[in-house]
């Protein structure tokens, strides 16, 4: 291999390496809940899409490293075997959500704790980014502005007792609302959720979120997510639900 077929070499090297597995690409960071809600079993724990310590210092390292290596990856295990056979055996992840109910527990909470968290990790990011146009005014109307609106969801995300979820999320008829949703139920249970939706925005309030850093104060958590919001994935995931 002469010099310049070496740099050509490197240079594809280089650029395969920005969008590989833990390295935010393009088409990674664009993937919205038609994808995710498409998977099928067996199913898999998704790399993040930055490093472990991207987040710093709004979310620590040790923190992602747990959330994601050991509690989400036990989301995974235990709904593969939850759907191995029975009523909910090779359906895709969005059939899983829309057929749940509240007496099929181990689906439900692990198959929520699975779509819950794989989007979570999508809805954060150490770039800057800014919600559209389109988004921004969906918003003012909703909530009045986006004051308003981070107030909504931190109260909702303050006033889960115990373990939750806050969201906001498009109703079917194209508006925005701010609600909650207790351990890994989320708005796409339509069985079980008190206000079905599409989600395009959510943030954990389970204590291993946030508890290694911020210990009991989870307003500070709720206020410091705002820093790490991929807007770019919002803006994406409300457009998507716009289609529906």
């Amino acid at each position: 291999m002469n010099k310049r077929e070496f740099i050509k070499v490197a240079g594809l090297a280089g650029i395969a390496a920005l969008v590989a597995p833990g390295c935010a690409g393009a088409a990674e960071a664009a993937d919205g809940n038609k994808t995710l809600l498409a998977l099928k079993p067996p199913f898999v724990l998704p790399e993040l899409p930055y490093a472990v310590d991207a987040l710093e210092p709004n979310i620590d390292k040790m923190t992602m490293e747990i959330h994601h290596g050991k509690h989400h990856a036990g989301y995974v295990t235990n709904l593969n075997k939850a759907v191995e056979q029975g009523a909910f055996a090779g359906l895709s992840l969005g059939d899983i959500l829309t057929k749940v109910s509240a007496g099929d527990t181990a689906v439900r909470n692990n198959a929520g704790g699975h779509y819950n968290h794989s989007l979570f990790w999508k809805l954060m990011s150490a770039g800057k980014s800014e919600p559209s146009g389109e988004l921004k005014k969906a918003i003012d109307t909703a909530f009045g502005s986006m004051d308003e609106l981070k107030t909504k969801f931190a109260d909702a995300g303050k006033g889960v007792f115990g373990s939750g979820w806050a969201w906001v999320i498009v109703k079917t008829d194209g508006s925005l609302a701010v609600t909650s949703t207790p351990n890994q139920d989320n708005p796409l249970m339509t069985n079980l959720a008190k206000d079905p939706g599409t989600p395009i925005l959510g943030v954990d309030v389970w204590e291993h979120a946030y508890y290694l850093k911020y210990q009991n104060k989870r307003p500070d958590y709720l206020t410091a997510f705002w820093n790490v919001v991929n807007w770019t994935q919002v803006n994406e995931l409300y457009t998507e639900a716009l289609k529906k």
